[in-house]
């Protein structure tokens, strides 16, 4: 209850209607409820930050959250492969897709470990222990991700 009626007055606001009085009251008690409080939800009203909104084929708004573009196979290996370029220990001349990280780049085991970290940081969830010894080489870490996330380009 005391959400919709913080979002009927977020609304009224973003419209640009000069009802602050008359949501105020409605607002500081959705605001409380809500455990925010009601001077940081009009300043950030009062500031000019609207709610983003997008049309749809039927004329109808809906809110968007973020914008990434989708990922595709080309993506992910872009983003494994400058990860990897990144690393002090790779020399960006020698590596591959299909180089193996200590045959062909001589990394040990630690080293594997922190590409490994590095990928969870890039692409935002962990990777289990037991699946991350067997990601040896790029082709293979963009292969895991793209299963994870469902990428099949």
């Amino acid at each position: 209850m005391a959400a919709r009626v913080l979002s009927r007055c977020v609304r009224t606001l973003s419209r640009g209607a000069a009802v602050f009085n008359r949501c105020d009251v409605s607002a500081a008690a959705a605001a409380a409820a809500l455990s925010l409080s009601r001077d940081r939800v009009f300043s950030h009203l009062a500031a000019g930050h609207k709610p983003q909104l997008a049309q749809t084929p039927a004329g109808t708004q809906w809110r968007r959250y973020g914008d990434l573009p989708p990922l595709t196979l080309e993506s992910i290996r872009d983003r494994v492969l400058y990860v990897l370029k990144l690393y002090d220990k790779i020399d960006p001349e020698q590596l591959q897709v299909t180089s193996h990280f200590m045959k062909d780049l001589g990394l040990d085991s630690l080293d594997q470990v922190e590409i490994i970290m590095a990928m969870e940081d890039e692409f935002g969830f962990e990777i289990p222990d037991a699946e991350a010894e067997k990601l040896m080489t790029p082709d293979e870490i963009v292969q895991y991700i793209a299963d994870k996330k469902d990428v099949y380009e």
